[in-house]
């Protein structure tokens, strides 16, 4: 980096557009902060529409193509006790899981974003010193969306799922405790709806692995991030060796044929990453990552040498790996 942007002003409320349809964007094709209820695409017509808060960016094809996928997906979560009626169960979170139905991944969560706030997101805000334009990636519920505008900056959460337990109307519970709601889109991953270069931080937190195509995801992100910019996948699978990321994907297709009736194989995720994938992003995006891997106990240290002795695949870890791209 060669300069800070310590004196550029904060960012405005209006967000360019990119259009999932065509593709294509515009000065004109704008999302300002006022009260809007549609944007259309000046090119081909199409239409973002809010309802409920959520703005809608996905084309009916690939509504259709999701579809099977959201369905099995929140199938199985809510089996799973996510989400709950209590407003104080999404304010906890990610440090304390009010249901105490799924502690164990919330432990690991909220370990992983206590490390962020202490050893990485300071580095950051002391760079640019001021609002920060942060892309949550997958956001679920929107726990870190909303976390990271309790510290001043505009988060922009993007998920598949709207519903109100487990998707992006759950940030309804946010809302009184913020100065200003932050945006919510429905929209994939490969098809950001957000024109290039208006991104300070673009995170994925667990979410990461649920791409389709790697290589376009990445594509997508990069190109919505401003440079100087930076980049961070939190908390998805990680395995050394492929072969244990394959063997646990099958596990869990297996698992869940049993108990729900289906494999959850609508769409052909990726499910883990491994070395060889994040060097292939790394030469072909010019990225240099840095793993960081926060304390999570004895125990989940030990795994490794656990299944070692107990002849089993290799556990999954799960890294924060973070790029910081330059100026441009």
């Amino acid at each position: 980096m060669t300069s800070s942007p310590a004196s550029e002003a904060s960012p405005a409320d209006a967000l360019r557009l990119r259009c999932p349809l065509c593709g294509r964007a515009d000065s004109s094709f704008v999302l300002t902060g006022s009260d809007m209820d549609e944007v259309n695409c000046p090119f081909c017509g199409f239409v973002f529409s809010q309802k409920k808060g959520i703005w809608r960016g996905l084309t009916p094809t690939r509504e259709e193509h999701f579809r099977r996928f959201v369905i099995e997906y929140e199938t199985i979560r809510a089996h799973e006790g996510r989400g709950c009626s209590n407003q104080e169960f999404y304010l906890a979170l990610p440090y304390r899981d009010l249901t105490g139905r799924n502690t164990w991944q919330w432990k690991i969560r909220g370990r992983s974003f206590r490390f962020l706030l202490r050893s990485i997101l300071p580095q950051i805000e002391s760079y640019y010193q001021r609002e920060l334009v942060v892309l949550d990636i997958g956001a679920g519920n929107c726990w870190m969306s909303y976390q990271f505008a309790l510290r001043g900056h505009r988060s922009i959460a993007v998920d598949l799922l709207v519903n109100e337990v487990d998707g992006l109307g759950a940030a309804r519970h946010y809302f009184d405790r913020l100065p200003r709601p932050f945006q919510l889109f429905q929209a994939e991953m490969d098809r950001l709806p957000i024109d290039d270069g208006q991104v300070d931080v673009a995170i994925f937190n667990a979410s990461f692995h649920y791409s389709e195509n790697y290589e376009r995801t990445m594509q997508e992100t990069l190109r919505c991030l401003r440079r100087p910019g930076h980049l961070l996948i939190v908390d998805s699978p990680f395995y050394c060796q492929g072969e244990s990321g394959l063997a646990m994907l099958e596990e869990r297709h297996q698992e869940f044929e049993r108990r729900y009736g289906f494999r959850s194989d609508a769409l052909p995720n990726r499910g883990f990453i491994t070395p060889q994938v994040l060097e292939q992003l790394a030469c072909e995006f010019g990225l240099k990552w840095t793993f960081l891997k926060p304390w999570r106990g004895l125990g989940w240290r030990l795994r490794p040498v656990k299944a070692g002795l107990l002849r089993r695949r290799q556990p999954s870890e799960f890294f924060i790996l973070w790029a910081n791209l330059g100026d441009s």
